[in-house]
């Protein structure tokens, strides 16, 4: 690979100054490797998939996504299904791929070592639901994580000047508040057409959820398969419970994990509007359905 296009979100990080030193110093770590990078910013929701479009169809040879984990979401749905590579610089909140990848959390210092990484073709994951009231799209893919329910209300009512101050705390502290307020509606699901039922789902594609809890520990971005949790029993201060004991690592008894081989889910509602964020972007709302694509995307990886 001998040329590049690096997109990059300037406001990821809530430093823009200090994004833009870092994409600075990358293009340079990366040209000194002889890839002839150009740099090129987002300019508002969806550019980052029109951009990595545009690579493609100009015959890219590499996209380099710096980012958080939304924009990396945003160059996959450009990127899929070509055959050009994509390559993460850490640059967000949570980070969810960067992590599970064990990459440099400095975006200069895996410039510096992409030269190394090796192509692997992967699977991702694809939603197909209603679109949102504002238009969005409804289906897309992912790459990382798909959560049905109560974190998708909250990154609905997340406001963005709230989250870009704050950064991860923000989630904390709309978490809290959309707790005591949301009414945790009854989902019916199906996992492989298997009936079941949950108040709240997580599909991952990795092991982490949020960028540190490991509620998928079998779970890896190199099979072709989602992890299934289900949250299954309602109650305000039962979700607490199941809250506490992920970020503690511990099991209560009513909580469900499934791990399918042919990775198929399917969620409806029970009256009220339910959302479903992938890779921790708002996307769509109830009834969709999810599944993996296998081999849809190569990604270098260390």
């Amino acid at each position: 690979m001998r040329t590049a296009t690096l997109i990059y979100n300037p406001v990821a990080g809530r430093n823009p100054a200090r994004r833009q030193r870092e994409i600075t110093e990358a293009v340079q770590a990366l040209r000194s490797a002889g890839i002839d990078c150009r740099a090129q910013p987002t300019k508002g929701t969806g550019t980052a998939t029109q951009l990595a479009r545009d690579a493609v169809n100009c015959g890219g040879e590499l996209i380099i996504a710096c980012g958080g984990d939304g924009t990396l979401n945003e160059v996959v749905n450009g990127i899929v299904p070509s055959t050009v590579p994509l390559a993460i610089l850490p640059g967000g909140t949570a980070n969810i791929a960067a992590h599970e990848l064990s990459l440099p959390l400095n975006p200069v210092r895996a410039a510096r070592e992409l030269p190394a990484w090796k192509p692997r073709r992967i699977a991702v994951g694809y939603a197909s639901g209603c679109a949102l009231g504002d238009g969005g799209a409804g289906s897309r893919y992912f790459l990382s994580v798909a959560g049905i329910g109560f974190d998708a209300y909250v990154i609905h009512k997340l406001a963005l000047e709230f989250k870009l101050s704050l950064g991860v705390p923000a989630y904390v502290l709309e978490g809290i508040r959309q707790w005591m307020r949301y009414p945790f509606p009854a989902l019916a699901c199906r996992v492989n057409g298997r009936p079941m039922e949950a108040i709240f789902v997580l599909l991952q594609r990795t092991s982490l959820y949020a960028g540190w809890f490991r509620t998928a520990p079998h779970q890896t971005l190199t099979n072709d398969l989602f992890s299934v949790s289900l949250f299954t029993r309602p109650g305000r201060l039962r979700f607490l419970r199941y809250t506490a004991a992920v970020v503690t690592r511990q099991r209560p008894s009513d909580f469900k994990q499934l791990e399918t081989s042919a990775a198929s889910f399917e969620a409806a509602w029970s009256g009220a509007e339910v959302y479903y964020e992938l890779d921790g972007e708002l996307v769509g709302r109830l009834p969709a359905n999810f599944e993996v694509r296998p081999g849809a995307l190569t990604l270098l990886v260390p």
